[in-house]
């Protein structure tokens, strides 16, 4: 038998480090080749780590939330033949006949103890049926519908000094449950039922459990990388934001009718594409929001293909998938692409690739989007397009209010490197596109 060490490789990137957010085996277990060992997250996505061999896990490298360096020891495997880690093969060869020498010597000593506990087992009530509960764990008083009045007539059972607080508690021993002999009230039982909602001697129909304890939970993988995310925007970037509302009636007609004349034919429209399609106009004429900020270098760097990125919801938290070159796709390109990208970060297989290189960002929280939000810009870049919900709202047109399907925009920026006036230029911009769509398709 020998000892083999998987260490974790390289991810690529220039990445030093990695966190470890899931492991798939435990010290015992049996794994074969390829079985997934563990998970590890960087800056980027969630890497899966297979196994190299088979053979039994004797090692674990480190506990979920550990930054782990690249090249490090990860797992260690028990194999069938030599492995590739003598120093620890010598290590538990030393081990093993240590163990061999110290149980052929106390053999005895060990079997007689095991008597000794069985004996005594069996004369010993037992004891964790009756133990109490931690202080952790939640304790639940009881509830109305669990709690019945005794009959008219009958007294209770109560030590005087029951009866004492009782009465200075206002409630009457007729209504409280005893859990004693005979029904028999303790001061416990008159603590549960004031806990509960007790109250002048009746019960509260409103009455709940009491809820006590707390859960802690520890802040890894997607969440931690969110959180480092926005505390280092949050931290270096003084936002401005500006919201304008736009009339989006004769948008959302026109969507409806192309995706009434490609249905089944074409990927259907959602409102994104055509907000992409604003922003690459719109940065025609303001390159300086198509741009990343290097504040370590004092360097703004304009980018001509406008990568956007677009915020996706998943279980482990919020991604931001980037869709290269949208200046080159038409909408139904993009809406393809959109789709695709946020059903591969929902079902993990998102690329490295797919989840960098962003030059500007549209953020929405979609039907549960509020009236108007402040988006936090998604550093390095200098700008962040917010998108909120829609609403049929009165909208005058010069003679009367008509309805109309009225959206706002909620747009920051890096007051450090855009200026105010530039930023409201920019959604001026972005709001005269989209209230008249026809000149999201014009040329010049």
């Amino acid at each position: 038998m020998g000892i083999h060490t998987i260490l974790l490789p390289d991810i690529g990137e220039g990445i030093a480090e990695a966190e470890l957010v899931v492991w798939h085996c435990e010290i015992g277990d049996t794994i074969k080749e390829d079985d997934l060992v563990a998970e590890v997250m960087t800056d980027k996505a969630a890497i899966e780590v297979p196994s190299s061999v088979s053979g039994k896990v004797v090692w674990l490298g480190g506990e979920v939330g550990d930054m782990i360096a690249i090249g490090a020891k990860l797992i260690q495997v028990e194999v069938d033949g030599d492995g590739n880690d003598l120093a620890m093969q010598e290590s538990a060869d030393a081990l093993k006949s240590s163990q061999n020498e110290e149980s052929s010597s106390s053999q005895n000593e060990e079997s007689s103890d095991v008597v000794d506990r069985a004996i005594e087992s069996q004369s010993k009530p037992d004891l964790k049926a009756s133990s109490k509960p931690s202080k952790t764990t939640p304790t639940v008083a009881k509830t109305a519908g669990e709690i019945k009045p005794r009959a008219n007539g009958t007294k209770p059972l109560a030590a005087p000094s029951v009866r004492a607080r009782a009465k200075e508690e206002g409630i009457d021993l007729r209504n409280v449950p005893g859990t004693g002999p005979a029904g028999r009230v303790s001061h416990q039982d008159l603590s549960d039922f004031i806990d509960a909602g007790g109250v002048g001697g009746t019960m509260s129909r409103y009455a709940q459990a009491v809820r006590n304890g707390t859960k802690d939970i520890k802040v890894i993988g997607m969440r931690r990388k969110i959180a480092e995310k926005m505390s280092l925007a949050n931290s270096r970037i003084p936002h401005i934001t500006i919201v304008e509302d736009v009339d989006m009636t004769g948008l959302e007609e026109l969507r409806a009718a192309l995706n009434k004349k490609h249905a089944g034919q074409r990927p259907k429209l959602t409102i994104l594409p055509f907000i992409m399609r604003a922003i690459v106009e719109a940065v025609k004429e303001q390159p300086e929001m198509n741009a990343r900020y290097d504040d370590d270098a004092g360097v703004v760097r304009q980018h001509a293909p406008v990568n956007i990125g677009v915020a996706t919801q998943t279980e482990n938290g919020l991604n931001v998938t980037v869709v290269h070159h949208a200046e080159a796709g038409s909408l139904w390109d993009n809406a393809q692409k959109v789709a695709n990208l946020a059903d591969a970060a929902r079902d993990g297989t998102i690329k490295l690739d797919d989840l960098s290189g962003g030059t500007i960002t549209i953020t929405s929280l979609g039907k549960l989007g509020a009236i108007a939000t402040t988006p936090i810009i998604n550093h390095p870049e200098v700008a962040i397009v917010g998108i909120n919900k829609m609403q049929i709202r009165p909208v005058w047109d010069g003679q009367q209010f008509q309805p109309a399907k009225v959206m706002n925009i909620s747009c920051s920026f890096d007051h450090r490197v855009i200026d105010g006036w530039d930023a409201a230029v920019f959604v001026q911009k972005i709001k005269t596109l989209l209230e008249t769509p026809a000149m999201l398709f014009v040329e010049g």
